[in-house]
């Protein structure tokens, strides 16, 4: 098993279960420290070239993801490999679509859904999750 991400690096959520996922925003510079293992970019074009492994959704900025089936099998993917790799969650800000995806990590991770957002809120970044269809894709996030 490798090192996971430290709870006290920014932008570092602990999941209720003591998984770890970093969320940033693309448009800021990569932190210092170790490099994700397996990434997940939320973007609506393609992500910058990166040299670690990483899975490329289409979700346009403000908005919801285009595959709601693949989002929902890649953030699977990303909550298992917490498990024992940094994962990285991203998007151009960091705030609405990766609060989105980590509220929808935490709902995997066993936090009811109606409290998913205001998790994410307090632990990462409190103006997480920006718009009501985001909030609304959590709480019917499976």
């Amino acid at each position: 098993m490798t090192v996971t991400w430290e709870s006290t690096a920014k932008g570092v959520l602990r999941l209720p279960s003591g998984r770890f996922v970093r969320g940033r925003g693309l448009r800021h510079p990569l932190p210092p420290g170790p490099q994700p293992e397996f990434a997940l970019y939320l973007q609506g074009r393609q992500p910058p070239v990166v040299t670690w492994e990483h899975r490329w959704l289409r979700w346009p900025d403000f908005w919801l993801p285009a595959d709601r089936e693949a989002t929902a099998e890649a953030l699977r993917e990303a909550w298992e490999r917490a498990a024992g790799e940094r994962v990285e969650v991203a998007c151009g800000a960091g705030r609405g679509r990766t609060g989105t995806a980590l509220a929808c990590l935490a709902v995997i991770d066993g936090l009811p859904a109606h409290e998913a957002v205001g998790y994410v809120r307090e632990h990462y970044d409190s103006h997480a999750v920006e718009t009501p269809w985001q909030r609304r894709f959590v709480a019917r996030f499976r």
